[in-house]
């Protein structure tokens, strides 16, 4: 009875952890379906299941910003620095659309939703970009005029389904695609602001020369004097701005 009793209680604590916060569960590009990382799943499976997505410790945030965890939600501790590569990549088109699903995403959660990309400069499943500044920002989608959030109002809207696309004109390679939310619910000071990073590895196809020439490092790209990063979202009914570079489209 105590045993049993016991099992009840944990369970219903994973499963409490679990549903409190979120990543990306799902990638889709057309027809191909990508399962991501899952957290609490496939690290007890024998073998491992290859994924694209980097591993990630759980569903949690990071907060200090100064970590090298606020890269693709590495661990800082216990060996893995910043992130470990994934086994696989996916193989998208320049120009195609991608589609990230998340796990259930507390409405309370508000903020930015926001995609950037890094050129691996060789094998991307032996490659971790350490502090180097080589990210560039595809995407981003924060505040409307009329007062709704990308992470939670626009989120729910598309059933927790976020799509961007990558720039037609891309130069063909192998990408580590970086996705977060950014949650401002208690933001109102540093560090308040919650990161929540996923690393999706790809190989990028077709025939575009185009690179950028401006990138930021993660961490380095934000610190508590970033635009965005400190942001009371119960006073300021304000717009709101985003944090980082401008996004780089390619030329289009």
């Amino acid at each position: 009875m105590f045993k049993s009793l016991l099992f009840t209680a944990i369970i219903s604590a994973v499963v409490t952890t679990v549903y409190g916060h979120g990543y990306v569960q799902e990638i889709v590009s057309g027809s191909a379906k990508y399962t991501g990382y899952l957290p609490y799943q496939d690290p007890y499976m024998n073998p491992a299941p290859q994924r694209i997505v980097r591993k990630i410790p759980g569903n949690g945030p990071v907060e200090d910003l100064s970590l090298i965890d606020v890269q693709c939600n590495g661990w800082s501790q216990g060996g893995v620095v910043g992130s470990a590569p994934a086994p696989i990549f996916a193989t998208f088109a320049a120009g195609s659309s991608v589609s990230l699903n998340w796990t259930t995403w507390p409405d309370s959660h508000v903020g930015p939703v926001i995609t950037y990309m890094a050129r691996a400069p060789s094998d991307i499943t032996k490659w971790n970009p350490g502090n180097s500044a080589v990210w560039f920002k595809v995407a981003e989608s924060g505040k409307t005029s009329d007062g709704k959030w990308a992470a939670s109002d626009l989120l729910y809207a598309s059933n927790h389904i976020y799509t961007f696309r990558i720039p037609p004109r891309l130069q063909p390679g192998q990408y580590i695609i970086r996705h977060e939310i950014i949650a401002l619910h208690s933001a109102y000071s540093y560090p308040g602001a919650q990161v929540y990073p996923s690393c999706i590895q790809v190989q990028v196809t077709g025939s575009g020369t185009a690179l950028p020439t401006s990138f930021v490092s993660f961490p380095g790209a934000y610190s508590g004097s970033t635009p965005g990063i400190v942001f009371d979202v119960y006073q300021n009914k304000g717009a709101y701005p985003i944090p980082g570079p401008a996004v780089w489209t390619g030329g289009n």
